[in-house]
């Protein structure tokens, strides 16, 4: 997109994007068999990705608070580090319990699945403010599916990785263990990487410092900023727990249900990234086509639910994953818009604050899925946790509708208008 090309501080964020993508693809799928093969349950790694979940949650909300004051920028390159020094840690194959804490901080096996360009994590926050801040509104919701394809792309490549143990064993090279150690130590460069790619990005100077030395205040949400919140905490809520039964728990599911390795896993994933990335070119006509962002999120999000509520019933992994495919294409077009819809309705000084406040609960309640999903896997018909998923994420699609309904984004009001 032009407007990307012209603007350097969204090139640079770009590229933060695509090598966030491509860290996290493997490692969604990687992480969870990993944690198998060091002797975890399957419950035992629902507890594990629940802590990740938690620590995703708390770093989260303050980030959303500290970089409306101190600086998105600052943010993203302390997550970044983070991210480094998780990588290291998962190198060097601590006990699973420090593996918990290490990839709470690091973001380290968490993501939205295949599809997400690496859009998702505790630094959410500041890098959609920092995107809203360089995007015109005319141009918002074109500049973030640019974000998301190019981050899906990014997630592709990263996903050619996920067949790395099976040829390592097969060519004698080493452990399937070594091989996931150099998965570890890849993870580490691209965090340094990122890093150095987030320090040219520019942003609007913050509140300058006082003189009396005191702490810069910001400014208090304001009463309707509040309410909005609390909308977006009805809708996140359901979404977060949907959530917490996905993700790394699908990778499980996939490898209970039909016994698929990592490079079978892998192999869907990436065929899913690449069609998902393809869906992102058309995203501004659907939504015009649909007639606006509230309307093309809900009708998405159900065509979603019901392929997801389908996809146990399949008895092939093949199989499963073309309805996997599908259903992705469909969620994956939803995921710019809901990101676009969110900055164009918050006010330019709050949007990092209303990112992170807005998308708490779904960082919680993602914590609560994968406990129970570990229990639903080994206890219960194994189709039962995407079920639940799509269950909840079908009761999402109507709480979005109900609430968000009547409340257009600016380019949309601007349009009636004219």
């Amino acid at each position: 997109m032009r407007r990307i090309a012209r603007d350097r501080s969204l090139l640079f964020l770009v590229l933060g994007r695509v090598l966030r993508s491509f860290g996290q693809s493997y490692l969604v799928v990687i992480v969870p068999l990993y944690l198998l093969a060091r002797g975890a349950t399957p419950a035992q790694v629902g507890i594990i990705v629940a802590s990740w979940a938690l620590g995703a949650a708390l770093l989260g909300t303050v980030a959303g608070f500290v970089s409306d004051r101190y600086g998105r920028k600052n943010v993203l390159l302390a997550f970044g580090a983070l991210s480094l020094v998780g990588a290291l840690v998962f190198y060097a194959g601590p006990p699973l319990w420090v593996l918990g804490v290490a990839g709470a901080l690091g973001t380290i096996g968490r993501g939205g699945g295949p599809a997400s360009g690496g859009a998702f994590g505790p630094f959410y926050s500041a890098e959609q403010a920092l995107i809203a801040e360089h995007a015109p509104n005319a141009d918002r919701t074109r500049i973030f599916s640019a974000f998301s394809l190019y981050g899906a792309l990014g997630g592709a490549a990263g996903l050619l990785l996920t067949g790395l143990p099976q040829v390592v064993v097969r060519l004698h090279l080493g452990s399937q263990m070594s091989a996931y150690r150099l998965l570890f130590a890849v993870t580490a460069v691209v965090a340094a990487v990122l890093i150095a790619a987030t320090l040219p990005v520019e942003e609007a100077p913050r509140a300058a410092t006082p003189t009396d030395g005191t702490r810069p205040q910001s400014r208090p949400l304001a009463p309707g900023t509040r309410a909005l919140i609390g909308r977006f905490w009805v809708t996140n809520s359901l979404n977060g727990l949907a959530i917490g039964f996905l993700g790394p728990m699908l990778v499980l599911w996939f490898h209970l249900r039909y016994g698929a390795t990592s490079h079978e896993i892998g192999a869907v994933y990436l065929a899913v990234a690449l069609t998902s990335a393809f869906s992102y070119l058309f995203v501004g006509r659907v939504v015009a086509r649909v007639g606006g962002a509230v309307k093309a999120i809900v009708l998405l999000r159900i065509f979603a639910c019901a392929l997801l509520a389908v996809m146990p019933l399949m008895p092939t992994l093949w199989l499963a994953g073309l309805v996997y495919l599908a259903r992705m294409i469909f969620n994956s077009i939803t995921m710019p818009v809901r990101q676009s819809y969110v900055m164009g309705i918050a006010a330019p000084h709050e949007r990092s604050r209303v990112a992170s406040l807005s998308n708490l609960p779904s960082q919680f309640f993602s914590m609560l899925g994968p406990g129970i999903a570990g229990f639903l896997l080994t206890e219960t018909w194994i189709g039962t946790m995407l079920e639940a998923a799509a269950g909840l994420q079908l009761l999402n699609a109507y709480a979005y509708w109900v609430l968000f309904g009547d409340m257009l984004p600016p380019e949309e009001r601007e349009h009636l208008l004219a």
